[in-house]
């Protein structure tokens, strides 16, 4: 499995990547490979604001359905809606065009509460 430095990740496996005040969300390698194959994602078409912690939508695969939280806070400025036709992009790339939300954060200071790719393996005993 692959976890990019550069990340930070949650205790419920969404990962964020920081471009100057927006947050780049999706869900980590060990979390779409503990899933299996996701066949579905479901984010609701009139998400304008996200809180960190928040359902944002769900993730479904053949194994089960599992909600998707926001670890940061603020105005969500694009969705990845090219996963309503290829759901299994997050599969094959999550960190790369698997990515799920684009969040203008209203609070920064909420990345520290995240963790860095050191404790995040250790987490999920990598």
């Amino acid at each position: 499995m692959y976890f990019p430095e550069n990340l930070k990740y949650s205790d419920d496996h969404e990962w964020v990547r920081v471009e100057g005040n927006i947050a780049i969300l999706g869900i980590s390698d060990h979390a779409q490979s503990e899933l299996g194959d996701v066949v579905y994602i479901d984010i609701p078409d009139d998400i304008n604001e996200v809180t960190a912690g928040s359902t944002v939508g769900t993730i479904e695969a053949v194994k089960t359905v599992a909600d998707i939280l926001s670890p940061v806070s603020g105005k969500v400025i694009e969705v990845n809606r090219s996963l309503n036709d290829s759901p299994d992009t997050v599969n094959k790339d999550p960190y790369g065009n698997g990515w799920i939300l684009k969040v203008e954060m209203s609070d920064p200071s909420e990345l520290d509460k995240l963790m860095d790719v050191n404790a995040y393996k250790a987490m999920i005993g990598q």
